[in-house]
């Protein structure tokens, strides 16, 4: 009865040497880091599908696109990933046409310019907090064995002082060393799992944007041509 008191978790964690309560305070604060994260990726994610879909649904049923351009414009922070990179596109082709630029392949150039900055932006912002997932899910399981083995090497130092060990003696401190290398792999697994979906819905989500970019560029190369050859 005294042993199964003395291997309870909150048991082994209070009397845990200092270190390896270090540790997994150190794992506990990690895990929640990451469990943030990775809610928060899911409805970053989630909201950032769905306003590309709902975008892309917008425009290629719109024969209008300066007037999909002023409703783009007007949404702000409110307007996803891909109709930002709309705006940014359709905005430099206005301004070479204003310019009176006479080459389609300038205006195509900055076009694609413009669209690149903002999708490297907006990419930069779907990945924001993949490589702490990352760092997390290779790191923790090598935080957690350190702490198994000052766990085990405690429990060994500790049968130094006794005539003759019995699994009283050697249970609280080996089941010490296991709490460690378990917290190790509860922050790691979750934060691997997370992170390969979360890598996998960015690198969809950006190929999309850049077939949308080459869709959209040769859609104002087209209507380019026709004032170029007016002037």
């Amino acid at each position: 009865m005294n042993i199964t008191s003395d291997i309870s978790l909150v048991s082994l964690v209070l009397q845990a040497s200092v270190l390896v309560q270090i540790v997994l305070g150190l794992l506990l604060l990690i895990s929640l880091l990451s469990w943030t994260y990775i809610f928060t990726k899911m409805l970053t994610l989630g909201k950032a599908r769905r306003q590309t879909a709902k975008f892309e649904e917008e425009f290629w049923a719109t024969s209008d696109i300066g007037a999909l351009y002023q409703r783009a414009s007007g949404h702000n922070e409110n307007s996803g990933a891909l109709e930002r990179i709309f705006e940014s596109g359709y905005r430099e082709f206005l301004r070479h046409r204003k310019s009176g630029t006479q080459e389609t392949a300038a205006v195509t150039s900055g076009v694609q310019r413009a669209m690149k900055a903002t999708f490297q932006r907006e990419t930069d912002r779907l990945e924001s907090h993949l490589a702490f997932l990352a760092t997390v899910g290779s790191v923790s399981p090598y935080v957690g064995l350190f702490g198994t083995v000052w766990g085990i090497m405690n429990a060994f130092r500790g049968l130094a002082n006794v005539g003759q060990a019995t699994l009283a003696h050697v249970a609280p401190g080996i089941a010490e060393a296991l709490v460690a290398t378990a917290m190790g792999l509860f922050a790691a697994i979750p934060a691997v799992v997370a992170y390969n979906r979360y890598a996998h819905d960015t690198d969809r989500l950006s190929s999309r944007f850049e077939s949308f970019m080459e869709e959209f560029s040769n859609i104002l190369q087209r209507q380019f041509k026709p004032s170029q050859n007016g002037r």
